[in-house]
């Protein structure tokens, strides 16, 4: 596979995770540097981590992924998701409770956005392209997205204020929605 199609497809597969570190960049009030850090080594990690999985898997997990694996990143981000929005109608801690940074949680938005690089690794091995290169370069767009959706969703959530916990949990949702639409064949985007 050329460069130019294995860079769209880390860009593509960074999407997601893009999406979600947005919005928690505008929900996490004092989100510090090592926690962005961790947030991009976690998202751009799972990215790289899961086509490998795929392509090891080759042919014999296909049937496995592709029918529980939208099932999976839905509940996931409708679970999150629902919880944020849960957490923004609470009493007002301040920030104590939804400013609270959660490896439980950030391994479960990993987990749920990376599940397509997953499928790509099968198309890898089908294809019987050598993954080196790409699982670098789905990794370091992923971590480089997470960034910019972390720094984004900081600029963005502190010019409007705290109502952003519930646009951030329906987003969250939505994306669960849009990729169980996509693994079930009903949306094509």
């Amino acid at each position: 596979m050329d460069f130019i199609s294995t860079l769209l497809i880390a860009i593509a597969l960074a999407m997601d995770a893009f999406s979600v570190s947005l919005t928690k960049g505008f929900t996490l009030k004092k989100i510090t540097k090592s926690q962005a850090l961790w947030f991009a080594i976690f998202f751009g990690g799972f990215q790289s981590l899961m086509p490998i999985l795929g392509w090891l898997g080759g042919i014999q997990l296909e049937w496995l992924i592709t029918t529980f694996a939208p099932w999976i990143a839905f509940i996931l981000l409708l679970l999150i998701g629902s919880n944020m929005i849960r957490e923004s109608f609470s009493d007002d801690n301040e920030g104590e409770e939804g400013d609270k940074f959660s490896f439980k949680e950030l391994t479960l938005l990993a987990i749920a956005t990376s599940i397509d690089a997953f499928a790509v690794g099968i198309t890898y091995a089908v294809l019987k392209t050598d993954i080196l290169i790409p699982i670098i370069m789905i990794g370091v767009t992923a971590f480089i997205f997470t960034l910019i959706g972390l720094y984004l969703g900081k600029k963005i959530g502190n010019y409007f204020g705290d109502k952003f916990e519930i646009l951030g949990g329906a987003i969250l949702i939505l994306l669960g929605f849009k990729i169980l639409l996509e693994g079930l064949g009903i949306l094509v985007l």
